[in-house]
């Protein structure tokens, strides 16, 4: 049976200085092991995720993610709850499937970590036309509220700086 070792922050060997770690922030470095066990651990881990995730239906499979085995519990992160629960629902044969390739778990904890929003491109407004600020210009001098006047003007006044060269000059004709 495949067994990782249980994550002890205090692993070490009689005569050996370890580092005292309070709380539950990052690891020290000493405390981390060598490049290779931690590199072994990952490949053990990534196919172990390979392997498990095989056995889940397909909508499912592509939600989830096997995360870590940790003192007998296989650990997977969920995009959603809705995922998650899913996945708790095929426990027994998420264990069985362990069982069959030789890890050795007794139970599943799930954990929902939503995805990132994707990054969205700001909508960017079409500039006023030269002859929509020529409208705005005349409807401007037919206007007798001089507030109303100014917002028009103003309006106008975007369309042509948006028809503006970087140093000033006009680009239309």
């Amino acid at each position: 049976m495949q067994r990782f070792a249980p994550a002890s922050p205090n692993q070490a060997k009689p005569n050996q200085a370890t580092s005292r770690r309070i709380g539950n922030g990052p690891k020290s470095i000493v405390d981390c092991g060598s490049f290779a066990t931690l590199a072994k651990k990952a490949g053990a881990l990534e196919a172990l995720d390979r392997a498990l995730r095989q056995t889940l239906p397909s909508p499912l499979r592509e939600q989830v993610k096997f995360a870590n085995l940790r003192n007998d519990r296989l650990i997977f992160l969920a995009s959603s709850p809705a995922w998650a629960s899913r996945l708790r629902l095929m426990q027994t044969q998420i264990l069985a499937a362990a069982h069959a390739i030789g890890t050795c778990a007794s139970s599943v904890t799930v954990k929902v970590v939503p995805q990132p929003p994707v990054a969205t491109e700001p909508d960017r407004s079409k500039p006023l036309s030269p002859a929509a600020a020529t409208h705005l210009r005349a409807a401007a001098a037919s206007i007798s509220d001089p507030e109303l006047r100014v917002l028009f003007l103003e309006l106008a006044s975007l369309a042509e700086t948006a028809d503006s060269g970087a140093d000033g000059t006009h680009l239309a004709p």
